[in-house]
């Protein structure tokens, strides 16, 4: 499966990896093919960690989401450069609709155990087309937002985000 986001900076491709990750990529296919993710935001940047989107309008109103998913961060996949992860609180089933491209090796961030702090976050899948359009996000200005930091001081739209089998 391929998810083709497309943004005001660009369009970036990501092959979903729905073997390792059966009920992430299942979640992210629905909220896609719902519209959940046209006109969301890119809500927090931070360069050289990640960029993360899925829950925010450009006005920073978050978006209802459906119930949480298990978390599926033992399956083997890293957070390497490029690759997308689910977005969570403290909480390591609590995983919804919001995501996040890492724009480096964010081994830290990678599953280790079972405990709270060793959980890690879901990798389901690796960017293979528009690392240039991560990159033009990575280096947009940030300020904050409310109780919001790292929000780019101008909105970073996804317009679209298409899954396909192909």
């Amino acid at each position: 499966m391929k998810a083709t986001l497309t943004t005001n900076k660009g369009t970036i491709v990501i092959e979903l990896n729905a073997e390792a990750a059966p009920i992430t990529c299942a979640n992210f296919k629905r909220y896609a093919d719902e519209g959940h993710f046209n006109g969301t935001i890119f809500h927090r940047v931070i360069p050289n960690f990640m960029i993360q989107g899925g829950g925010f309008t450009p006005d920073m109103e978050q978006k209802s989401t459906h119930e949480n998913i298990q978390n599926e961060a033992s399956n083997g996949l890293t957070n390497v450069t490029g690759s997308i992860a689910m977005a969570r609180t403290p909480d390591p089933h609590s995983a919804s609709s919001q995501f996040f491209i890492n724009l480096t090796d964010n081994d830290f961030l990678n599953f280790r155990d079972e405990s709270q702090a060793g959980f890690g976050y879901c990798v389901f899948g690796q960017t293979v087309e528009g690392m240039d359009t991560v990159n033009a996000i990575a280096g947009v200005p940030t300020g904050s937002s409310g109780h919001h930091q790292d929000v780019p001081t101008e909105a970073v739209v996804i317009e679209t985000v298409v899954v396909s089998e192909d």
